[in-house]
């Protein structure tokens, strides 16, 4: 029989959504990186436009990768929290020395496809325990991640 945790839900399936989670969590920590990185280092006519987009951006993963640290705590688990860790679990990988324009933005929606592939997954194991909690959060971020990826996408095809 399975137990029950502090909000409710099975401790057996829980697990599995910590260890979702926890990779989801990998990977945001990876294309932060990238994104800072992107910021720092962007250079040419889209500097200005790019420089101001890629802070926007970073500063909102920095906040959605606190939720996600949050919501694993939550669950009863511990969130990864070594770079070690990140760069082991991540699909993402770090893009170093990234500048020119056209490669920062592929590389962020290369990092998006990804974080979106694990939210659909998280969404579906969160809507089957009934976790509302990690199923808004995932939901939220998909719908303003496939936004970004519309945007992003335009502005390569200008």
């Amino acid at each position: 029989m399975s137990q029950i945790n502090q909000i409710g839900l099975e401790n057996n399936q829980v697990k599995e959504l910590i260890d979702k989670l926890n990779d989801l969590l990998a990977n945001y920590q990876v294309f932060y990186q990238n994104t800072r990185g992107f910021h720092w280092n962007i250079r040419g006519h889209k500097f200005f436009e790019l420089h101001v987009k890629f802070e926007e951006l970073y500063n909102d993963l920095h906040t959605k990768i606190d939720e996600i640290a949050e919501r694993i705590l939550t669950l009863g688990g511990t969130p990864l929290h070594t770079f070690e860790d990140y760069v082991r679990v991540s699909k993402i990988k770090a893009m170093k020395d990234a500048s020119e324009d056209v490669v920062c933005v592929k590389g962020l929606l290369d990092g998006f496809k990804i974080l979106l592939e694990k939210q659909r997954v998280i969404l579906e194991l969160s809507d089957k325990m009934d976790d509302e909690g990690t199923n808004a959060m995932a939901s939220d971020y998909i719908r303003e991640q496939e936004k970004l990826v519309w945007m992003y996408s335009s502005w390569l095809n200008q």
